[in-house]
């Protein structure tokens, strides 16, 4: 938590909800699943389009007309996609961790303390954003210059590398998980909790800023 950072939000007006934040819903867990799921797609099209031989006979079974390029592409234009909006959504991660109030008497399932999670969840994500446009600018060279004439448009290196970074989103979402859910950071029922009030009953009376 920054104070001096509230200091600065009340004075141009703007004052922290129920959630912690000066908005009604926290925006780095929504840009998430942009960053992650396209991500993840670009990948998976690229495994698909290098396993094109055994796509082709699932496809053909439903009828469905593809090229093996065809995956490439999606693999391709979703990977610079979420490289993109990867840069905000890092951001808006790194102004919510300023803002956040998480326990200090509370450990994960991990057993890590909430102060030592969000540590890693923030120095990993930036670490995270570093490999994935790592990850982009090297899939646009296989694209457009190392692999133009070849059947695969990715390497094997690549692939490998691809497992690894899949792994590590797995490895780091969770920790961003355990932040929301098992901390309560930033979040508006488990703030009510603290405050010794139920939720149901806050809510429902539709008296709260959330």
């Amino acid at each position: 938590m920054n104070p001096s950072l509230i200091d600065q939000l009340k004075e141009i007006g703007l004052q922290l909800g129920t959630n912690g934040l000066p908005y009604r819903f926290p925006i780095h867990p929504n840009l998430v699943h942009f960053s992650l799921g396209l991500f993840i797609i670009a990948l998976i099209f690229d495994f698909a389009g290098v396993f094109f031989p055994l796509d082709k006979i699932i496809l053909k079974g439903f009828a469905i007309p593809a090229q093996r390029q065809n995956f490439f592409d999606v693999g391709w234009y979703n990977a610079v996609a979420g490289a993109f909006i990867s840069f905000f959504t890092v951001a808006a991660g790194f102004f919510e961790i300023l803002l956040a109030q998480p326990p200090t008497n509370q450990m994960s399932d991990w057993g890590i303390g909430a102060g030592t999670t969000m540590l890693l969840h923030g120095v990993g994500g930036i670490l995270l954003l570093a490999m994935m446009v790592g990850t982009t600018i090297w899939r646009g060279y296989q694209r457009f210059v190392w692999r133009t004439n070849c059947r695969n448009e990715v390497s094997w290196a690549y692939l490998g590398f691809a497992l690894f970074l899949m792994a590590y989103m797995a490895i780091h979402g969770t920790l961003g998980a355990q932040l929301g859910a098992e901390f309560g950071v930033h979040n508006t029922a488990a703030h009510i909790l603290r405050m010794g009030e139920n939720p149901n009953v806050v809510l429902n009376e539709g008296g709260i800023d959330l």
